[in-house]
């Protein structure tokens, strides 16, 4: 779910949620924000942040659009043996992106074991929350019960009351109403 931040709302502490790209779940009474983090945990919400937004696919593309063009160019035009500082098929680029991989694949599972951190966090709180909704409801149910049974009781002695003495109950005529004798 994605909020737009209001006139005066900036970033949080870490910075980690930009503009336009804030969500709830640090707002959530039951996760664990801020201060109350561990390095690592605020490293792979930063991280997951980051690497899992679109402006970071599309940097990603350009260095490497740019990496091709400007070893393409070298290449092309190179004298004397030189050949720009990573020739076609662009050896040195796949030995970065291979160690790329191994790097992020790690990051992947640390931002995935955290984003269970939160879920488990908030299953636990919205458990706790459920629990106590039940035992207001139980307990509003035996309020319930409890004022049925006194109506009940109420409407039983009017009853009598009225059988007792056929006046009792009824409410006299108003004294606006009454005409003079």
């Amino acid at each position: 779910m994605i909020i737009r931040p209001t006139a005066g709302a900036g970033r949080d502490d870490l910075g980690m949620d930009g503009p336009g790209w804030q969500t709830h779940w640090h707002r959530h009474p039951a996760v664990r924000s801020g201060d109350q983090l561990t390095l690592g945990e605020r490293a792979a919400d930063r991280m997951r942040n980051i690497m899992g937004s679109w402006p970071f696919v599309f940097c990603f593309f350009g260095v490497m659009i740019a990496w091709a063009v400007v070893n393409s160019v070298f290449y092309l035009g190179g004298r004397h043996g030189r050949h720009g500082f990573d020739p076609y098929p662009y050896i040195l680029l796949n030995l970065f992106l291979s160690m790329l991989a191994g790097v992020q694949a790690a990051a992947l599972l640390i931002a995935a074991k955290r984003a269970d951190g939160i879920a488990s966090e908030i299953a636990i709180h919205t458990e706790h929350n459920t629990d106590d909704i039940k035992g207001l409801v139980n307990e509003n149910t035996a309020l319930t019960m409890l004022v049925k049974k006194n109506t009940d009781l109420l409407e039983e002695i009017h009853r009598h009351v009225s059988a007792l003495t056929p006046e009792a109950g009824r409410f006299g005529p108003d004294k606006d109403t009454q005409r003079p004798p």
